[in-house]
């Protein structure tokens, strides 16, 4: 039996590679209007990737939950599965943004998280079984301010202006000069109306959410807050990379009517429907990898960009352990360069 002590530090860039294939492999997608195609390129090359890694993966959350997009879905093996190999729980976006990716817009990557399966058997990227969760990111100063005095407004249902307020004071900024993301959605609509009211700056993105809720704990993004209503699958990988980041997130369940609102009940989370879930409780633990590249620029990362005979892939690499980000500008020599795909299980030219 090997040695599994700090083994995310081994396989980190196995991690990487599959999302550097993943958006290599959706660029000839972009802009063509064919999310389907790009979403199903991305996971084509992620499962071609991790035929390659000796783990005993399993998708603990997937995408395509919303949309029934081509995706890696729940309870799917990944690795080699051969005896010994260390055990992973994976949550993964092969597309985050596949709206952005089919008109050519910003604000696309491709994303995974991995934490090291906890002894005690409970999961550590914990699976919210709803569509939507409501959000609220900030940085690692308002988190260390709420621990200090837990009074402060840094809350779902606290009013938007009490939290921009807070925020200001806390980042040394004026109220006009707090940047709060929202996705672009009518179910946003009165956030974006009281954020407007508030005087505020405001960006207003039309998908791809983990990028805008990371943004905040990054030090390289102009953006302090994100908040509003976004899909449930996100916010665990989101979660998992403010572990790593140290910035923070609360996250709350929004059923989408009341007939959602009577399955999560029926299923048993009927008494988690008001709770605010924060970073730690959905990616528990230490032992967590999270790794992204973009595909189209985001405020996290630049996207792919081809010049010549050579693509530049830019990606950030952090492990929650030890705090570490890792920014990784890659040059593939489209010459030489091959991926390794499923579906053809063999290697191909990009």
């Amino acid at each position: 039996m090997r040695h599994h002590h700090d083994i995310e530090r081994q396989i980190e860039f196995d991690f990487l590679r599959a999302t550097e294939i993943a958006a290599l492999n959706t660029l000839q997608w972009l802009g063509k209007g064919q999310k389907e195609l790009a979403d199903a390129a991305a996971c084509d090359a992620i499962r071609g990737m991790f035929d390659l890694v000796d783990i005993r993966g399993e998708i603990t959350i997937g995408e395509g939950i919303k949309d029934e997009a081509p995706g890696l879905f729940k309870g799917e093996k990944v690795g080699s599965w051969s005896e010994g190999a260390p055990r992973f729980e994976i949550a993964l976006d092969p597309v985050d943004g596949t709206t952005n990716v089919a008109k050519g817009m910003p604000n696309s990557l491709s994303c995974i998280a991995a934490a090291l399966a906890a002894d005690d058997g409970e999961p550590c990227l914990l699976d919210i079984p709803a569509f939507y969760m409501q959000k609220l990111a900030y940085p690692l100063e308002v988190r260390k301010a709420w621990v200090a005095d837990p009074s402060l407004p840094i809350d779902i249902d606290a009013p938007i202006a009490d939290v921009i307020d807070v925020t200001a004071r806390i980042l040394g900024k004026e109220v006009r000069d707090v940047m709060v993301c929202v996705l672009d959605r009518p179910r946003n609509e009165q956030l974006i109306e009281d954020i407007r009211r508030k005087g505020a700056a405001l960006r207003m993105i039309q998908d791809g959410d983990i990028a805008a809720a990371l943004a905040p704990a990054m030090r390289t993004s102009d953006i302090d807050l994100y908040a509003g209503i976004g899909g449930a699958p996100e916010a665990i990988l989101s979660a998992a990379g403010l572990r790593c980041l140290g910035g923070g997130m609360r996250a709350k369940i929004w059923p989408r009517d009341e007939a959602e609102r009577k399955y999560l009940v029926d299923i048993g989370w009927g008494d988690r429907l008001d709770r605010q879930f924060m970073s730690r409780d959905l990616a528990r633990g230490d032992n967590i990898v999270f790794v992204a590249t973009g595909i189209s620029t985001s405020p996290l990362l630049a996207g792919v960009r081809v010049r010549g005979n050579v693509a530049t892939t830019h990606s950030v690499l952090m492990r929650a352990r030890s705090g570490t980000v890792r920014f990784v500008e890659a040059h593939h020599d489209l010459d030489r360069k091959t991926i390794h795909l499923r579906s053809t299980r063999a290697e191909r030219r990009v």
